[in-house]
């Protein structure tokens, strides 16, 4: 019997003989003994496996993918559609749309004079964005605003 876990896991830290998976559908975070050259951003649809005796570290026994991921914030505005979401949606609010073929887009409504803010929020909040990223099976997260709109498009 072997408690073997099979997920999608975002790779938050990396040393040369060592890595840490978190992932990203239950949050559980997994040490392993051994680093199979992942890199920190990465992406991965593994495999894992407790180390015995002490099960506290684990092993990646398969890897099925592995992509990177990247955030940028895009000097190009919100598209027009993105506005149009924007402003049906209540300032503070967020909305949520599936994007044509893979990913999603989130357009958030911050207080104009919050908008700067709003965008540091996502980008400084790296974990969760990319963690996202992983599980709607992007690999590229891009943020786009103007003065209270701020687009984050989870995009292939």
């Amino acid at each position: 019997m072997t408690d073997e876990k099979e997920s999608t896991f975002l790779v938050t830290h990396v040393e040369s003989d060592s890595a840490v998976l978190k992932d990203v559908h239950d949050g559980q975070v997994h040490t392993l003994s051994s680093n199979p050259g992942l890199a920190v951003d990465d992406a991965v649809e593994a495999t894992v496996a407790p180390d015995p005796p002490m099960e506290v570290t684990y092993q990646v026994v398969e890897v099925a993918e592995r992509r990177s991921l990247s955030i940028e914030e895009s000097d190009e505005p919100p598209t027009v559609h993105e506005r149009e979401l924007a402003a049906e949606t209540a300032t503070g609010d967020l909305a949520r749309e599936e994007r044509a073929g893979v990913g999603e887009v989130h357009v958030l409504t911050p207080p104009e004079a919050d908008t700067t803010d709003a965008v540091a929020d996502v980008i400084d909040d790296r974990e969760a964005t990319l963690s996202r990223a992983a599980r709607l099976g992007v690999n590229r997260v891009e943020i786009r605003s103007e003065p209270g709109v701020v687009s984050v498009r989870y995009m292939p």
